[in-house]
């Protein structure tokens, strides 16, 4: 679109909120940017934009119309629109799209919803892949954050079903560029394991100028443009926090699993005869949700300590129970087929860094490996990406861990054999 084409559009725009938003879009301002300058608050810009805000106050649109530069006639305009009432005869607005309604409350989350929902609405971040091993919540944070969109931004929500397709929108593509038009929208593309056609996503973006777009997929895919976040199981407590069970309700692995308990035994509470035990099934499982919950349905006919016994001496036979709320399936399916998706590098490294006892820094896993440093980190990164490693809180610097169910089927079974995938090139290299 060119100059005079763009002012024709800003001047027929169907409200104040949308020539706002393609005014800043314009120049290359983040709402949070826009804020900044017009010393007004990232909320107060996002009512405007999403129209929750139609007339907003004479001082707040001369702010903003310096804020963005505007002189002559686009001042003219702008200023008009903000004072314009919307006509009896004007056609009312299309309502956003609500996203799918999650099953349950979201547990142990609220950080990574916050910062993912403000990448998109204040940020101005367009594409981001959610990544993770199978059963770590990337479906359940996704469905949270297409909600806070919607209902404080009033986004649209366009939620697809990837099932490994790398092109889900094959054959609809002109449904969905039509459906969301230029309007602030997120389009989640969920469980894309089998990768996104990137030339497609460009084409989404070019029609449609407001489309944000979030991925989940159990490893990163190389995107032009896009932000990868990987995202990690809930953090498990510490062992000296076993006979606290105040202090344990506060970590996020102990509080989903709580939450699942008190859904099957109501009026379940936290004794501190039980903590250990509670504490040390979140450990066993790595804090990864689809196993805690699998861990809760069985405490239906096993005591927490129990349940724990069971799975010391084999955590691979956490099946889902005959009647459970949630995920099927067991450890193993979540943990195995990232393995057998390593590359030999990752796996050759993987293999080391599971006889390290204990956390260790980057620093040491060179020294255990003998690899180059820059080599060797770039691979730590594409394991932590994957899932198979996790940070460690430490007071000297970034230390990792291997997960614990992934260091039992690597040490309990050598007998079985993986098949690495064929080498690729680094996924990050420093410097």
């Amino acid at each position: 679109m060119d100059g005079g084409q763009w002012v024709q559009a800003v001047r027929t725009a169907a409200g104040f909120g949308e020539q706002l938003r393609v005014r800043r879009e314009r120049i290359g301002l983040t709402q949070q940017c826009l804020a900044d300058h017009a010393t007004l608050s990232v909320r107060a810009i996002r009512d405007m934009e999403s129209g929750r805000v139609r007339r907003p106050r004479n001082e707040t649109v001369r702010l903003l119309a310096d804020a963005l530069r505007l002189e002559g006639r686009s001042r003219a305009d702008f200023e008009e629109a903000a004072r314009r009432h919307p006509l009896a005869d004007e056609p009312a607005a299309v309502a956003p799209v609500a996203p799918p309604v999650a099953r349950g409350a979201i547990v142990g989350r609220e950080m990574e919803a916050e910062v993912l929902s403000d990448a998109f609405a204040v940020h101005g971040d367009r594409l981001v892949s959610l990544v993770g091993l199978g059963g770590v919540g990337k479906t359940r944070l996704a469905l949270e954050v297409a909600r806070r969109l919607h209902l404080a931004a009033c986004w649209s929500v366009r939620w697809v079903d990837c099932s490994g397709d790398s092109a889900p929108w094959h054959g609809r593509m002109d449904d969905i560029v039509r459906d969301i038009g230029d309007r602030p929208a997120l389009l989640v593309l969920d469980g894309a394991d089998g990768g996104v056609d990137a030339g497609q996503l460009d084409g989404l973006f070019h029609h449609c100028p407001g489309l944000r777009v979030l991925i989940t997929a159990r490893e990163a895919w190389p995107l032009p443009g896009g932000q990868v976040v990987p995202l990690a199981p809930l953090p498990v407590p510490a062992p000296e926090l076993d006979a606290d069970p105040e202090a344990l309700a506060q970590i996020g692995a102990v509080r989903l699993l709580l939450s699942h308990l008190r859904r099957l035994r109501p009026g379940y509470t936290l004794e501190r005869s039980e903590a250990p035990a509670v504490a040390a099934l979140c450990r066993h499982l790595d804090g990864l949700p689809g196993a805690l919950e699998r861990a809760a349905g069985w405490t239906l006919v096993q005591s927490t300590a129990q349940l724990l016994a069971r799975l010391s001496a084999g955590p691979f036979t956490l099946a889902a129970p005959p009647v459970v709320y949630g995920t099927r399936g067991d450890v193993r399916d979540e943990v195995e087929p990232a393995i057998q998706r390593l590359t030999e590098r990752q796996r050759a490294l993987l293999d080391v860094l599971v006889d390290e006892p204990g956390d260790w820094s980057g620093e040491d896993a060179v020294v255990r490996s003998g690899w180059a440093p820059q080599t060797c980190l770039a691979t730590v990164h594409e394991l932590l990406s994957r899932g198979l490693i996790r940070s460690v809180t430490a007071r000297d610097g970034v230390r990792f861990t291997v997960l614990n169910v992934c260091r039992r089927l690597l040490q309990e079974e050598p007998g079985h054999r993986f098949a690495p995938a064929a080498d690729v090139q680094l996924l990050a290299v420093a410097g």
